[in-house]
């Protein structure tokens, strides 16, 4: 439990402390927060109780997200009592999806600001600071233009290319939160990237729900997005995230493979099941044998490439035999790491009405039995790496002199360096490689 104490820190007139949950969405929603707030005089703080305004970015794609909400806003009740003035509101999926009960069930709340109306935060504050009113509740669900609003970009950051989806997977919550799929055009994103690297970004990565069904008003897809950064930016090293398989073709893999020097050769691929049936259930328009077609076609265009996924198990009516399919999938594909959840139902989707939910207990037996066999099969494979030179993007060295950076594979790398290397890619020899990290020695 969070404490707070009135000899703690000082707190800002106008400062502003955001918690942050879920996916690269909500981490890319936060920082355009903390940037329109910026235009309003407020200043980012480090923890709640130095803030005069705190905002809760909230998830809802796992279970209880209402709770967690009321569970966090409760810790701020003593700081609520020692400054009436300070403002507590909820963003994110969950102020999207269940503003009306947030605003009725939480009476501590100030406000709540869906996905789709972020841009009105700075008039939404100045409201409550004009009227000096705590009681003062707003709801905001005013649409806006997605665009990039980065305060301090550093050496890699996110750039988000389509927001909400079309898809409907019938386990998924997004389409309700976050709307219908709609795409940047194309060249004010290429406008973007290159306002980034003029501030000193060396990577970008392409962001979205369905990243690779990206239409921009000019008929380009997400192949030809692809291209024109590569080309028509000088951005170092681009990534993307998250991928649809039944929208990954020939020609997007063609071209990361033409643009080998700038596109990394890691692709985050969600399989969610290795059964078909259940891949039919989820709505997800296409079967396992397809889904290690694409595999083979990646694999065949980029040698060397690193893939990732996403697995649901215990999806409603999966019997054990299905589950099974799913852990012989780890044998064909060779994951380096996996993104692996229990199903749990979401609001609004289809699913939640499925009435053979499987049991809670099989769920995370399933869940046990996947990490297991995942974490003997990624130590033996990241073994490869050991005695390899990676090109490694220097991120960050910390105060010990401890240098971290990935390289293309998305592999995190840590090795001795100093401040100067910042920004740099420099090839690091790798000593010793786990699943999640890797140490190595900076080649001269």
């Amino acid at each position: 439990m969070e404490k707070f104490s009135t000899s703690g820190p000082i707190k800002e007139k106008n400062g502003v402390f955001i918690t942050t949950y879920g996916c690269q969405m909500n981490v890319n929603d936060t920082e355009r927060m903390f940037s329109l707030l910026e235009m309003s005089n407020y200043t980012p703080v480090t923890s709640a109780d130095q803030a005069s305004l705190i905002k809760i970015n909230s998830c809802s794609v796992r279970e209880k997200p209402v709770h967690k909400v009321h569970s966090e806003v409760g810790r701020y009740r003593k700081l609520k009592e020692m400054n009436p003035n300070l403002k507590i509101g909820v963003a994110g999926c969950v102020a999207q999806q269940e503003k009306k009960r947030l605003i009725a069930d939480i009476p501590l709340l100030d406000f709540v600001v869906g996905t789709d109306a972020i841009d009105q935060l700075p008039e939404l504050v100045n409201k409550l600071d004009r009227e000096k009113q705590v009681s003062a509740r707003f709801e905001y669900q005013k649409p806006y233009q997605i665009e990039t609003l980065i305060r301090n970009p550093g050496v890699s950051t996110f750039v988000n290319i389509t927001k909400g989806c079309d898809n409907f997977c019938t386990f998924c919550v997004v389409p309700f939160t976050r709307g219908r799929e709609r795409s940047r055009k194309a060249q004010e994103l290429i406008q973007d990237i290159q306002k980034l690297v003029d501030r000193g970004v060396k990577e970008v990565t392409l962001l979205g729900q369905n990243v690779n069904s990206y239409k921009s008003e000019c008929g380009a897809d997400f192949a030809d997005l692809l291209r024109l950064v590569a080309t028509e930016t000088n951005i170092q090293r681009i990534r993307y995230t998250t991928s649809h398989p039944k929208d990954f073709n020939q020609k997007l893999v063609d071209i990361m493979q033409e643009h080998r020097e700038k596109v990394c050769e890691y692709i985050h691929l969600p399989v969610q099941s290795g059964n078909s049936q259940v891949l039919d259930r989820m709505n997800r328009n296409y079967t396992r044998e397809e889904y290690i077609q694409k595999v083979k076609m990646i694999e065949r265009a980029i040698p060397g490439v690193v893939l990732s996924t996403d697995i649901i198990v215990g999806f409603p009516g999966e019997t054990d035999e299905q589950f099974e399919d799913t852990l012989s999938l780890l044998d064909e594909v060779s994951y380096e790491s996996i993104y692996a959840f229990k199903y749990s139902p979401r609001p609004f989707t289809k699913a939640a009405q499925f009435t053979d939910q499987v049991d809670e207990q099989i769920k995370s037996e399933r869940l046990n039995r996947l990490f297991a066999k995942h974490d003997e099969i990624a130590r033996k494979l990241c073994k490869k790496y050991e005695g390899q030179t990676l090109e490694v993007l220097v991120e960050e060295v910390n105060a010990e002199g401890r240098a971290f950076g990935r390289s293309t594979q998305n592999k995190v790398v840590h090795f001795n360096g100093t401040n100067a290397l910042v920004g740099q890619t420099v090839a690091v020899k790798v000593i010793e490689a786990f699943p999640q990290t890797m140490r190595g020695e900076l080649k001269n």
